[in-house]
C-alpha cells in the first residue's frame, strides 16, 4: 500500500475542503454587506441611489475581479475547466497550474460572483482543485522556489495526472457537498484515464473534501463562531434541502417527460447562443491590433455586463407588488438561510412595509410579513433562489409573472456573463434556469388541478417539478447523465423524484445530442484544444468513414526531422531555432554500413535543458570515450518548462553562429526515451487513433518493416477535422466523380 501517495490524496481533500468553505463564506458576507448598505434607500423607494450604490460596489469588485484576468492570470477565466479537461486528455497547455493562477482565479470568482454577476463558483472550484492537486503532489513551485525531493517518485505524467483528477473532484464534492457525485463528475466529464486504483483514490479525496467543508461549515457562519462544532444539522450540510418528500405516482413521469424534452431544447439553444456570443467576442477582440486597448476592452465588457445584471436586478422588482408570507423558507429562522436570518431586514421583502409579529391568544405567532417575488428571485444569491424554488409546498408563493421574467434575464445574461473575462461557473445558473421553468410546469399543473391536500395527488407541487427541470436543463447544457442524478440527490436529498431525474437527465441529453455537442465540448473546439474522444468520429459527405479501412500512413506527416545518437551542437541549436516540433525520434545504425533505425524519441524541453549545461558537451575526439562523459540526473531533466525562456534564445543563437560549437556534439543516448512507442506505417489507423489516446500521447513514430523512421503523428493529425480533410479527399480520389462515371465503370 502506497501510504504516502494516500496520504497526499487526504491532504488534497482537506486543502480543497476547505478552500470551498472559505469562498462560500467570503461570497455570503460580500452580499449580505453589500444589500446591508442599501436597506435604508430600498425602504423610501429611493431605488436611483440604491441602483447608484449597488453598481459602485459591484464596480469595484467586477473591475479587480475582471483586472486578476485580465493581467494577472489569463487562463483563469472564464473557468478554467476545459483547460483542466484538455490537460488531462494530453494536450499540452501552460501556466494553468501555477500559483499566479491560483491566487488570481480564487480572488476573481469570489469578487464576480459576490458583485452581483449571474454566476457561480463551481467551474472555478474545479479548476482551484486541480490546482492544488497538482500543486501538493509535485511540491515545487519556481515563483516560490519551493522544491521537495522526496516527492520525486510522483513527477511523472501519470501520477501527476492522477492527483489533479482526484483535486478536480473534491472540487466539486466541496462545493455541492456531494463526495459521491464529485467522483462520478470526474469520471464522466473530466478524467479520460480511469482505474479502478484511481476510483478508490478519489473517492478519498472527495470523501475528505466533504467532510472538511461539512466540519468548518457546522459552527462557523460569517467567520463567527456559533458553537455545536462537529454537529451536522441537515438543513446546513444539504445544499438545497428538501424537508418534506412527496409519494410519487406514475402520472408525475408524464412532466418529468416534457421537462426533459424542454430541457433538451433549451439546453442545446443555450450552447448555440452561447458559443456564437462567445466567437462574436473573440473576432471583435481580435480586431483590435494593440494588447493594451484589447486587454481593456476585455475588461470593459465585463464592466457592461454588470451594468445590465444589476439594472436588472434593481429595478425589476420595482414593477412587482408585494406577496403575503405564508411558508416561504427566507423568513424561518431555523432555516437554511441563516446567513442573512440576523438582521431584521431581508433582500427579498424590498420595498414592502415593516411586517408587525402579533402573539395570539392562543400563543401562537402571526405576521402580516410580505415579500417581493422578483426580488427574491433577482436580488438574492442564486443558491438561495434555487432552495427558494425547490420548497415544497410553496405552490402560490411565485406567479407566471415573476418566474416568466426572472427566467428570461437569467438565460439571456448568464449566457452573456459565461466567457467573459472574470472567473465564474456556469452550474448555479443551469440549476436556477432549469427550476424556473420546471417552476413555471408545476405551477400550470397546479392551475388545472388546484392544490391537492389528498396524499395521492401530493406529488402536483412546483418544487418538484423544478427540481427536475434544473436536473433535466443542467444535462441539456453538460450532457451529464449519471454524476449529474447523483448530485442532485445529494444536493436535494430527494430520494423521491430519482426516476423523475433520471429520466429528464436521459432526455434531455438525448434531445442535446440531436442539436450539437456539450458546452464543454464546444469550448474545447472553440479554444482549439486538441482533444480526443474515446472513439474517433470521422463524417464525411454525411457518411461514416471506418478507420479501420486506413492506416497509419494516411495521416502522418512524413518529413520528419530525426535526431543522432550524436548529435552536432550548433546543428541541435539551428534545428531547435528553425522548427516548434515538440519531439523528435533518435535513430541509430548497429553496423556503419546498415540503415539508420528508430531507437526512441528526446523531447524538445530535454534537448534544451541539454544546450543549457555545457559540461556534457564533449569534442568529435572524444566520440568513442564514453567514461569521460558527465551525465546529468533525471531530476534536473525532468522540467516542466525552461526557466528564462529569453536566455534560451540567446543561447541558442549563440551556438548557431559560433564557430567553436560547431566542433562539439552531445551525446543523447542517456537522455532518450528507448521505450517510446511507434507503430508500423500500415497499422491500422483506428488502433492507432486508440494507442494514441490511451496512452496520453503527444507524439507517435510511423516506421516501416525495417524498423526505419518514414513519419510522425501528433495530437493534431489525429483531431476529427483533420481526419476528415485527409481521409475524406482519399475517399473522394478513389470514388467516381459523377454518376456518368460510374455508368461508364458499370458498362465496362
Amino acid at each position: 500500500m502506497d501510504w504516502d501517495r494516500w496520504l497526499l490524496m487526504g491532504l488534497i481533500g482537506i486543502v480543497v475542503g476547505t478552500l470551498g468553505f472559505l469562498i462560500h463564506q467570503i461570497i455570503d458576507y460580500l452580499i449580505k454587506v453589500k444589500w446591508e448598505l442599501v436597506e435604508n434607500y430600498i425602504q423610501k423607494n429611493n431605488f436611483h441611489m440604491t441602483w447608484i450604490c449597488i453598481l459602485g460596489i459591484g464596480l469595484a469588485m467586477i473591475i479587480v475581479s475582471s483586472g486578476l484576468v485580465v493581467f494577472f492570470c489569463p487562463t483563469g477565466a472564464p473557468s478554467g475547466l476545459p483547460e483542466v479537461i484538455g490537460f488531462l486528455n494530453g494536450a499540452s497547455i501552460q501556466h494553468i497550474f501555477n500559483i499566479k493562477t491560483f491566487g488570481g482565479t480564487f480572488l476573481s470568482c469570489v469578487l464576480a460572483v459576490a458583485s452581483g454577476l449571474f454566476c457561480g463558483p463551481e467551474g472555478p472550484m474545479i479548476h482551484l482543485g486541480a490546482i492544488i492537486g497538482y500543486g501538493l503532489s509535485q511540491f515545487k513551485s519556481e515563483i516560490l522556489g519551493i522544491h521537495l525531493a522526496s516527492l520525486t517518485r510522483y513527477w511523472n505524467s501519470a501520477d501527476r495526472r492522477n492527483f489533479i483528477t482526484a483535486g478536480a473532484g473534491a472540487g466539486i464534492a466541496s462545493v455541492f457537498h456531494a463526495p459521491v457525485g464529485g467522483l462520478l463528475f470526474t469520471l464522466e466529464e473530466v478524467a479520460s484515464f480511469w482505474d479502478i486504483k484511481l476510483a478508490w483514490q478519489t473517492f478519498f479525496c472527495c470523501m475528505m473534501a466533504a467532510f472538511t467543508t461539512d466540519l468548518l461549515s457546522s459552527s462557523l457562519c460569517g467567520f463567527v463562531y456559533r458553537g455545536q462544532f462537529g454537529f451536522f444539522k441537515a438543513e446546513k450540510r444539504i445544499l438545497f434541502w428538501v424537508k418534506n418528500l412527496l409519494d410519487m405516482s406514475v402520472l408525475a413521469f408524464v412532466p418529468a417527460i416534457f421537462l426533459g424534452i424542454l430541457g433538451g431544447l433549451l439546453g442545446a439553444f443555450f450552447v448555440f447562443l452561447n458559443i456564437k456570443i462567445n466567437k462574436l467576442r473573440m473576432w471583435f477582440f481580435s480586431t483590435i491590433p494593440k494588447t493594451s486597448l484589447r486587454k481593456t476592452a476585455k475588461l470593459l465588457e465585463s464592466v457592461l455586463i454588470l451594468v445590465l445584471t444589476i439594472t436588472a436586478t434593481v429595478y425589476v422588482p420595482y414593477f412587482f407588488h408585494c406577496t403575503p408570507v405564508k411558508i416561504l423558507p427566507m423568513f424561518d429562522l431555523t432555516s437554511k438561510s441563516e446567513n442573512t436570518s440576523q438582521v431584521k431586514w431581508q433582500i427579498s421583502e424590498y420595498n414592502c412595509p415593516p411586517a408587525a409579529l402579533q402573539i395570539g391568544p392562543d400563543l401562537v405567532k402571526n405576521s402580516n410579513q410580505t415579500f417581493n417575488e422578483a426580488a427574491a428571485l433577482f436580488g438574492e444569491n442564486g443558491m438561495r433562489g434555487i432552495m427558494y424554488l425547490f420548497r415544497r409546498g410553496t405552490h402560490e408563493e411565485f406567479g407566471y409573472a415573476s418566474l416568466l421574467t426572472a427566467l428570461v434575464f437569467y438565460f439571456l445574461l448568464s449566457c452573456l456573463t459565461a466567457g467573459s473575462a472574470v472567473a465564474s461557473g456556469l452550474v448555479i445558473p443551469m440549476l436556477y434556469i432549469g427550476a424556473l421553468y420546471g417552476r413555471i410546469v408545476g405551477l400550470i399543473l397546479v392551475s388545472i388541478c388546484g392544490i391537492q391536500t389528498d396524499e395521492n395527488a401530493a406529488w402536483i407541487d412546483p418544487g418538484l417539478f423544478a427540481a427536475v427541470g434544473a436536473a433535466s436543463f443542467f444535462s441539456g447544457v453538460s450532457r451529464l447523465t449519471i454524476s449529474l442524478t447523483v448530485i442532485m440527490v445529494e444536493i436535494t436529498n430527494d430520494v423521491q423524484s430519482l426516476l423523475l431525474i433520471m429520466l429528464a437527465v436521459m432526455l434531455a441529453k438525448m434531445i442535446g445530442d440531436w442539436f450539437n455537442m456539450s458546452l464543454y465540448s464546444s469550448l474545447l473546439k472553440l479554444k482549439c484544444i486538441p482533444y480526443l474522444d474515446a472513439e474517433p468520429f470521422v463524417c464525411h459527405r454525411k457518411n461514416w468513414i471506418n478507420l479501420e479501412l486506413f492506416a497509419a500512413s494516411d495521416v502522418m506527416k512524413p518529413s520528419v526531422k530525426v535526431l543522432h545518437l550524436k548529435e552536432n551542437v550548433a546543428l541541435l541549436a539551428q534545428l531547435l531555432t528553425s522548427t516548434s516540433h515538440s519531439g523528435f525520434p533518435v535513430v541509430s545504425k548497429s553496423k556503419p554500413d546498415q540503415a539508420e533505425v528508430f531507437l526512441g524519441t528526446i523531447t524538445r524541453l530535454e534537448l534544451c535543458v541539454l544546450l543549457e549545461n555545457e559540461a556534457i558537451f564533449e569534442t568529435e575526439a572524444m566520440e568513442d570515450s564514453h567514461s569521460s562523459s558527465i551525465i546529468l540526473p533525471y531530476q534536473k531533466i525532468r522540467v516542466e518548462k525552461l526557466h528564462d525562456q529569453q536566455w534560451m534564445t540567446v543561447l541558442l543563437d549563440r551556438y548557431s553562429t559560433d564557430p567553436q560549437y560547431q566542433q562539439l556534439v552531445i551525446n543523447l543516448e542517456p537522455y532518450i526515451n528507448k521505450s517510446a512507442v511507434s507503430v508500423q506505417a500500415h497499422f491500422s489507423l483506428q488502433r492507432t487513433y486508440i494507442i494514441f489516446r490511451s496512452l496520453g500521447l503527444r507524439h507517435l513514430t510511423v516506421v516501416d518493416l525495417q524498423n526505419q523512421v518514414v513519419g510522425i503523428i501528433t495530437r493534431k493529425d489525429l483531431m476529427s477535422f483533420q481526419l476528415e480533410e485527409k481521409l475524406g479527399l482519399q475517399q473522394t480520389s478513389q470514388q467516381p466523380h459523377s454518376d456518368e462515371e460510374s455508368l461508364l465503370q458499370e458498362e465496362n
